[in-house]
């Protein structure tokens, strides 16, 4: 029924005193909670999203990059092993005092591997002929400076792989000059120690390449934060669209308010009605944002059924999550869910700033929050060959113990209010 009836129809109520907003503003009690509500969320929202993004160089923690030794040349006069063996270990173990490195040394063809599953960020390379090209500077055959090769895998981010770069670029710079040293100390002409007191030259190469329309590996962030907005918007809507089409609560568009009879029903078998139609729902919305991304935008993209088949049930676990938090908690249900699926999900994704070069808080989030696995199972898909070892394996379990959780407490839930005889309110008639 409406109560949008005109003042002056025969069946109108009549109209009692109106009281004004001028008088009801200044009760102290009216602007208690939506005071201290807002300024909790402000507070939360600016240190949770800032805190994790102000000094990403300041809190590494063990950032994965390859090491690689490919130098076949023998040791310089003087030394027990080439300068190959001699720099690598010298960054490992600079790297491992510090912790802010996880230096992994691997040969060519693992970190190759490593590059390609998303293993480490980058990889910092010394070729097969170092040594014997650096000898040569000290003579007339040196036909080109020494070169080691610093390798990128923007697959993991610009930021990722900007940093991995950057580390790999000061390790290289660093043992260029501990070389010169050595050079320039057996040359007595003052311009040749000038040419040798850096000798090594480095050249960066992109060690995984990806799509020219993957937004410098930034698509799989932003795709997977479509796929959970789809699921936490379509959840809430899917919530109060049941809920005023059953009577339980009113409808508002512009001027008109609408109550609707209640249905009766319990708990338990509204909650089940919206996870059914959360999940019929999710079939279009996945559908769309594909569409969307894809087909339109053009997003560059492989493996298509099984990025729709990932979507889908990542778009339904968070549509299933919201509603049995909105079932749990009620009127502030969906404050909680956004929390949970988007405040505190976001800065710890690992999607934009990798989870090595944030706060341990934000790491300890990126163990549990959807965000991060399920951004990584669609950076598998997009950029990684869907490989299971790249993320993807991680993103399904990720899912299914989600909609594991969601059900189990949001069924246990509404089953302890029914079995209270906690009603949601009383049947209005029609």
């Amino acid at each position: 029924m409406t109560s949008a009836i005109p003042p002056n129809a025969p069946d109108a109520p009549a109209p009692g005193p109106q009281v004004r907003a001028t008088t009801l503003v200044r009760h102290a009690r009216l602007w208690l909670v939506p005071t201290v509500l807002c300024a909790l969320v402000s507070l939360l929202l600016s240190l949770l999203y800032m805190g994790g993004i102000l000094s990403p160089g300041d809190h590494l923690n063990r950032l994965p990059i390859a090491l690689v030794d490919e130098d076949e040349g023998r040791p310089l006069p003087g030394q027990s092993e080439n300068l190959g063996k001699q720099i690598t270990d010298a960054i490992a173990s600079t790297g491992s005092s510090k912790t802010t490195v996880d230096w992994r040394r691997l040969d060519r063809a693992e970190a190759q591997d490593a590059l390609d599953s998303g293993k480490v960020f980058g990889a910092l390379v010394v070729p097969a002929d170092f040594t014997a090209s650096v000898a040569a500077l000290t003579t007339d055959r040196a036909t080109a400076r020494p070169t080691l090769t610093v390798l990128t895998n923007p697959g993991l981010g610009s930021l990722g792989s900007s940093l991995a770069s950057q580390i790999n670029q000061g390790a290289a710079h660093q043992a260029s000059l501990t070389i010169g040293k050595q050079l320039s100390a057996s040359s007595a002409v003052p311009t040749t120690r000038l040419l040798l007191a850096d000798p090594v030259a480095v050249t960066t190469r992109v060690g995984h390449p990806i799509g020219r329309h993957s937004g410098l590996g930034l698509t799989a962030f932003y795709y997977t934060l479509l796929l959970v907005l789809a699921g936490f918007i379509g959840g809430n809507l899917v919530h109060s669209g049941v809920d005023t089409a059953l009577g339980y609560a009113d409808s508002e568009i512009g001027p008109w308010h609408t109550r609707r009879p209640t249905v009766p029903v319990n708990r338990t078998q509204t909650l089940v009605l919206k996870m059914l139609m959360t999940a019929g729902i999710s079939l279009l919305t996945t559908t769309i944002v594909m569409a969307a991304t894809i087909a339109i935008l053009g997003m560059d993209a492989g493996h298509l059924p099984m990025l729709w088949l990932f979507s889908y049930c990542a778009t339904v676990a968070v549509g299933l999550g919201v509603q049995a938090i909105n079932a749990a908690f009620g009127g502030i249900g969906q404050l909680v869910s956004m929390f949970v699926f988007i405040a505190l999900a976001l800065p710890s994704s690992g999607a934009t700033v990798p989870l090595e070069a944030t706060p341990a808080f934000y790491r300890f989030l990126g163990v549990f929050e959807p965000m991060h696995q399920l951004s990584a199972g669609v950076r598998s898909i997009l950029y990684f060959d869907a490989r299971a070892d790249a993320g993807l394996a991680r993103g399904w379990i990720m899912i299914a113990v989600g909609v594991v959780v969601a059900l189990a407490f949001g069924f246990a839930m509404t089953h302890y209010y029914d079995r209270r005889g906690l009603r949601r309110l009383t049947p209005q008639p029609a």
